[in-house]
């Protein structure tokens, strides 16, 4: 039985087009279907998900994009709106730890379970700062009451909105980083190193990136970080189905060049093949960057998107090498953060020198600790990722990707996977220049915009379009940003904003 909104007391059929079925298009698609809308969603990808994408090769089958669930009722209220249940869709693996940090002595701190667990494990390195994280994370749930609770589905296409703000910012000094912040309460560099870390999850270095992303410490603590079975690509399956269960048509590698502007509004968009859809209501989940750049003309744009895309800091980029190996490594957890022996200096190199330095830190992802599906038996599936410059650096990645994957095999055939080399039976990777080929990311950015306090909230690119009517934006360079929670909210942020055709 299609359990989509009654057509009874509904207006004229009205059409809405979703550009990218990213997990914020497919929110939006699911939020506007549900407010009366018929839908199309377009993407240029072979599969929904936008960067969410999975690749298979040689029997092992890898997650491209976002591998850390939080905050899970965001995921459930989409389910919700159709009346059906996430747990009929797709299952839910809590994991422990949430996070292995690996340091270049040697020393390992496993993050996660509850808070007296994290303390002891905090306790090993500084016995003052097992109370000092206890501090961070009261800090971070005031962070987190402001900017997550009240903030994070909020619009922010009126200045007086953020002018309402700057009370609780001054109050919670936002203007300091995310290390300033962890700093103020922990002693042990490798324990500071590895609570800062949260920013690079979603494009930023911590040393820069406003403290409002402290919350991040709270949000985890609230609802414990979690895998989807069968990988990210099984969450967006199950939302493809409750997508095509409730009648919402999708038309995959299907490029959109143009928003197309009549009487200033959006009216529907251009294909490359040269076909317009018409539309009432346009939503891009399309890197803003982009979106403005090279989808509508400069003249239907206002000034303000105008100056923010010529002053942008893009996020950035991001090395992926995924391999299989013909043995399994079982002390490897879900989730590794290797860090190198100079923390800040990689940082400097990445986000200020714009070049890959001689020292290395990675997020390794081994799914095959939670999901055997991953890989054949006996064998285990990796990606190791590595921030790097965005495509603004002068930076030959013919040469620079090859080199970087054997710098990357041999740090962790001398540590955490010892002989890989030895047993590597499958592997290849994507720089930022796939970033930019494959999702018009701009400059191959791997988040978009940076998340810098200059470009949050309102200085971010708006939800409702800055120009034209009957644009909305959605997904990790609008308001709040990147990251799972940051789509699903920002698709929040557009229910509130388009007005429903049902009676």
């Amino acid at each position: 039985m299609n359990s989509s909104p009654s057509r009874a007391g509904h207006c004229p059929a009205q059409r809405a087009i979703v550009i990218g079925a990213g997990l914020g298009g497919m929110a939006a698609a699911l939020r506007l279907k549900a407010k009366g809308y018929d839908v199309l969603l377009v993407d240029r990808c072979k599969r929904h998900g936008g960067r969410a994408q999975v690749f298979e090769k040689d029997g092992f089958r890898h997650d491209a994009g976002p591998t850390v669930i939080t905050a899970p009722f965001l995921i459930e209220e989409l389910f919700g709106l159709f009346g059906r249940k996430m747990a009929d869709y797709i299952e839910l693996i809590e994991l422990s730890p949430w996070y292995r940090f690996c340091f270049h002595d040697g020393t390992q701190l496993d993050y996660g379970g509850t808070i007296e667990d994290t303390q002891r494990a905090i306790a090993a390195f500084n016995a003052d700062d097992a109370n000092g994280y206890a501090a961070l994370v009261e800090e971070s749930q005031r962070l987190f009451e402001v900017g997550f609770e009240e903030l994070a589905d909020c619009p922010f296409d009126r200045f007086s909105k953020m002018l309402g703000t700057v009370p609780d910012l001054l109050r919670l000094r936002a203007d300091r980083s995310v290390w300033r912040l962890v700093a103020s309460h922990i002693r042990d560099d490798r324990v500071r190193q590895a609570l800062a870390v949260q920013p690079l999850l979603v494009g930023g270095n911590p040393f820069d990136t406003t403290c409002i992303y402290g919350l991040i410490h709270y949000l985890e603590r609230r609802w414990g970080i979690h895998f989807v079975r069968g990988g990210t690509g099984a969450l967006v399956d199950g939302l493809a189905k409750l997508m095509t269960e409730n009648g919402i048509v999708s038309r995959l590698e299907t490029t959109v060049t143009n928003v197309e502007i009549r009487d200033g509004a959006a009216c529907g968009v251009k294909l490359d093949n040269g076909e317009f859809l018409p539309a009432e209501i346009v939503v891009s989940n399309a890197d803003p960057m982009h979106l403005y750049g090279s989808m509508i003309a400069s003249r239907y744009q206002n000034a303000s998107v105008r100056l923010k895309r010529a002053r942008a800091k893009l996020s950035m980029g991001l090395f992926v090498l995924f391999f299989g190996t013909d043995r399994q490594y079982p002390d490897i957890v879900h989730h590794t953060i290797w860090i190198g022996r100079h923390y800040r200096q990689v940082l400097d190199d990445v986000f200020h020198r714009q070049k890959v330095g001689d020292d290395l830190s990675l997020y390794l992802h081994r799914p095959t600790a939670s999901d055997a599906s991953f890989a054949p038996p006996g064998c285990d599936s990796f990606y190791a990722l590595v921030p790097v410059p965005n495509l603004s650096a002068n930076i030959d990645w013919t040469e620079t990707g090859p080199a970087l994957r054997e710098r990357v095999l041999k740090a962790l055939d001398a540590s955490i996977l010892p002989n890989l080399k030895s047993h590597i039976v499958s592997d290849f990777f994507m720089t930022p220049e796939d970033f930019e080929r494959d999702y018009l990311s701009v400059a191959g950015a791997g988040f978009s915009i940076a998340p810098l306090f200059s470009q949050s909230a309102w200085f971010r690119f708006h939800n409702r379009g800055e120009g034209p009517r009957n644009l909305y934006l959605v997904g990790a360079g609008t308001h709040p940003g990147a990251g799972i929670p940051g789509v699903l909210s920002s698709a929040k942020v557009i229910d509130k904003l388009v007005p429903s055709v049902i009676a």
